[in-house]
């Protein structure tokens, strides 16, 4: 008679489970970044955080809202959107980033880019020389510049005044035009770079195709060649935007936000609350204000890079 023997089963391995090493060996390796996160949230978030907090007190560098700081919720967010100079500045901020960053500095850095890119090695010095230097220049120096440029006694009357055409004073009769062809002259060096990197990525063969399809220079600018530096469009619009949000010492130099209130975007306006009225509270609810608007302005960049990338 044969005996059948079951096969004893062979014991199961261990499941890994949970260790602390991995988790251990990855702290391990976030140590070298522990100082660079420190260093942020003490120097980034620690000040955001105090300005969230600021925003909803009646924080002041005088009378009773320096001696006793006390919570006062969406007050200083009403006065403020009840406030025509509020308003006033919300508008005259937005006119001047569409007029300087994204239709000026934005299609002349274009335009020189494309310029450079077809032109001969001494064009490409001089054009970059001259337009990096106005970038380069200390910002109260380019205002001196240019307040000198647009007087009333400044260089663009005597020009004017040279092809028989009248002058006045600029800086009182549209101070926001003023400030804001400033701030192109000042800052187009920084998108004529972005695109002349971009346009260096672009393959000469695909223009050199449609132009053989017969596509004229305005067609293959168009259909071929902005296309292809689309995402760099829209990373140079989203850099320029915020920079031009957050302008001041420019305008302030020029004008003070003035005659009146003509030229008092809301980093001025800001100011003057928070310093010259001595009302940080307020000052600080309209600076998150300004940081909402930046927020809006990156989502739509945002999405439009995401689109591109799909």
């Amino acid at each position: 008679m044969t005996t059948t023997v079951a096969a004893t089963p062979a014991p199961a391995a261990p499941k890994a489970g949970r260790s602390g090493k991995p988790r251990a060996a990855n702290l391990i390796k976030m140590l070298p970044l522990t100082p660079a996160i420190g260093l942020m949230l003490v120097f980034l978030a620690g000040p955001i955080a105090y300005c969230i907090y600021a925003a909803f007190t009646n924080m002041a560098l005088t009378g009773n809202g320096a001696a006793n700081v006390t919570f006062i919720g969406l007050d200083n967010f009403r006065k403020a959107f009840g406030s025509g100079a509020f308003t006033n500045a919300i508008w005259l901020t937005l006119i001047f980033t569409l007029l300087s960053a994204i239709i000026g500095q934005n299609t002349l850095g274009l335009g020189l880019s494309l310029l450079m890119r077809k032109s001969t090695k001494v064009v490409r010095n001089f054009v970059g020389t001259a337009v990096i230097g106005a970038w380069v220049l200390p910002e109260v120096v380019a205002a001196y510049l240019l307040s000198a440029f647009f007087n009333e006694e400044g260089t663009l009357n005597v020009m004017l005044h040279a092809v028989g055409l009248p002058g006045q004073d600029w800086l009182y009769a549209a101070p926001i035009i003023a400030v804001a062809l400033a701030n192109i002259w000042r800052g187009t060096a920084f998108s004529m770079l972005v695109y002349s990197a971009a346009l260096s990525e672009v393959p000469k063969e695909i223009e050199e195709s449609a132009e053989m399809d017969g596509a004229g220079g305005w067609r293959r600018l168009v259909f071929v060649t902005l296309p292809m530096i689309s995402r760099a469009i829209m990373t140079n619009l989203m850099l320029i935007t915020l920079q031009t949000l957050s302008v001041f010492g420019l305008i302030y130099a020029m004008t003070r936000g003035g005659p009146g209130t003509k030229s008092q975007t809301l980093p001025l306006y800001m100011y003057e609350q928070a310093f010259s009225f001595s009302q940080i509270g307020y000052g600080t609810a309209i600076a998150l204000v300004m940081l909402a608007i930046g927020a809006v302005f990156s989502l739509i960049y945002l999405r439009g890079l995401n689109t591109e990338a799909a």
